[in-house]
């Protein structure tokens, strides 16, 4: 089992950026594909960015293409989200998740992400 913890989240202005951290409670992120999601109030769940074992390679949603950077750094085990220019639409619960599978055909599914994080809260200001 592994437990994934967020941080960063918080309440900013539009144009406004943050960087989101997950973190794993054993070290164990190295072994997964890491990705980001978020679920607005009322929505469901989006995928929002995707990384593969090694950071070498990326998917974004395209709501988020150009605005969000998504990387890892092995040896700290983290995997961050780098948020610029926050616009009030990506106000939600954002969520790490954590899979074995990562494709080079697209970004890995929902249902495939074995591990979640519990979320962190992003507020994003008119």
């Amino acid at each position: 089992q592994v437990h994934l913890a967020e941080s960063g989240g918080g309440f900013v202005q539009t144009g406004g950026s943050l960087r989101l951290s997950c973190a794993a409670s054993d070290g164990s992120l190295r072994h997964y594909a890491m990705g980001w999601f978020r679920q607005a109030q009322g929505k469901e769940r989006e995928f929002v960015a995707l990384i593969n074992l090694s950071g070498d390679s990326t998917y974004y949603a395209d709501s988020v293409q150009d605005r969000f950077t998504i990387h890892r750094d092995n040896a700290e085990d983290t995997v961050y989200l780098q948020m610029n220019g926050l616009q009030p639409e990506d106000t939600a619960v954002y969520y790490c998740a954590a899979s074995l599978i990562y494709s080079n055909f697209g970004p890995t599914p929902q249902s495939s992400f074995e591990y979640w994080g519990q979320g962190t809260q992003v507020t994003v200001s008119s």
